[in-house]
């Protein structure tokens, strides 16, 4: 995931936003509602930070690159069923 934070707002305050809503909408939309979710962690404690300056766009290629590949992988795993 690539995302770009304002300088003046926090690192930490914005990663824990995210995590925070990705976890519930998870919970409400991906897992059915056959389990609670109540108490569990859906994401590891921790996350890594990079800045990229100049090589923003490699990275970004790179992203794009990889949805292509996993996008390849889904259509040859549909002929495997």
């Amino acid at each position: 995931m690539l995302i770009s934070i304002p300088p003046k707002e926090a690192v930490a305050r914005m990663i824990g936003f995210m995590k925070g809503k990705s976890s519930i909408w998870v919970a409400q939309n991906i897992a059915n509602r056959q389990t609670d979710f109540a108490g569990h962690k859906f994401w590891a404690r921790g996350y890594f930070v990079s800045t990229l300056g100049a090589n923003e766009d490699d990275v970004r290629k790179y992203i794009q690159n990889q949805e292509k590949e996993d996008k390849r992988l889904d259509n040859l795993n549909q002929f495997d069923r």
